[in-house]
């Protein structure tokens, strides 16, 4: 392993995104994470330094939800790096009670496809750079929950459920990391999404509904944010994955996702919808 080897995580100061960064910078990776709340973020930093073989832990305040902070990251990042090899895109929420990102755009969306979208898009010139770079997306398989995706619904539902928009935002994962490896084919950068399992996080741990309490009632049999991350650290760092693209993940094997997941129509509708909704091609000319 090339000791210096660059791998940003988003959403790496909680759950399995704080796992990653610990397995990676062992592995001797160099480690950018990107975390909403620094306060929770900055002692994780310092846990991860603790471990890691080349010291480099770097910390960038990110909130994946806004765009504006999304293009804010973007820029600190590609003034402070010349090259990335690997981007974890791990950061995820659940939101129980309808929200709205400061765009005005549906939260679950904006936070779990929207952000790594823009954010992805606009690394990719340092991806470019990097040696057999891969992207990691990590969605669920929650995407068989969307209901009936609706791509019309996506950024304003008509009626807000909270497990259909997680579901269909964990859709989304899938489609744009499929769209992404068929457009990034000819330069070398793979990217693969996968499930992680079903981890022992806060997820669900709050809400007042049947899901709620379904999920604290299952919780006992969930698996350890360990376990969880492994799927991401395998795509991130095994020579058996180098060269492997356009394919969802379990348990650190390839598997078959839904039929919606599957649809190039549903990809590049859903590319076109997010290049509109976050302006890309204007902020890629600006960058």
């Amino acid at each position: 392993m090339n000791p210096s080897r660059t791998c940003l995580i988003t959403g790496a100061n909680s759950g399995i995104g704080r796992i990653t960064a610990l397995e990676l910078a062992k592995k001797g990776f160099d480690i950018i994470m990107l975390a909403r709340n620094l306060e929770k973020a900055r002692p994780v930093r310092q846990e991860i330094k603790s471990v890691s073989k080349t010291g480099h832990v770097d910390l960038v305040w990110c909130d994946i939800a806004s765009q504006s902070s999304v293009l804010q990251a973007a820029r600190e990042i590609t003034d402070r790096y010349d090259r990335l090899d690997v981007l974890v895109n791990n950061a995820g929420l659940y939101i129980e009670k309808e929200q709205y990102s400061p765009e005005g755009i549906e939260l679950s969306f904006a936070t779990n496809h929207l952000g790594p979208f823009l954010l992805t898009n606009m690394l990719l010139n340092l991806l470019r750079k990097g040696t057999n770079a891969r992207i990691v997306t990590v969605s669920s398989e929650a995407h068989r929950w969307d209901g009936g995706f609706k791509m019309d619904e996506l950024a304003k539902p008509r009626k807000y459920d909270g497990m259909k928009a997680y579901g269909a935002s964990k859709l989304c994962n899938i489609l744009f990391s499929k769209e992404l490896a068929d457009r990034l084919a000819d330069d070398g950068i793979t990217s693969n999404c996968l499930h992680p399992g079903v981890v022992k996080t806060n997820f669900g741990q709050n809400y007042s509904n049947l899901q709620g309490f379904v999920f604290n009632l299952m919780r006992p049999f969930f698996i350890s944010p360990e376990k969880g991350a492994e799927t991401s650290i395998y795509l991130a760092s095994s020579p058996e994955v180098e060269k492997v693209t356009g394919l969802y993940f379990a348990k650190c094997k390839p598997k078959t996702p839904s039929a919606a997941a599957q649809s190039k129509y549903n990809a590049t509708q859903l590319w076109a919808l997010s290049e509109s909704l976050t302006q890309l091609k204007n902020r890629l000319v600006v960058i």
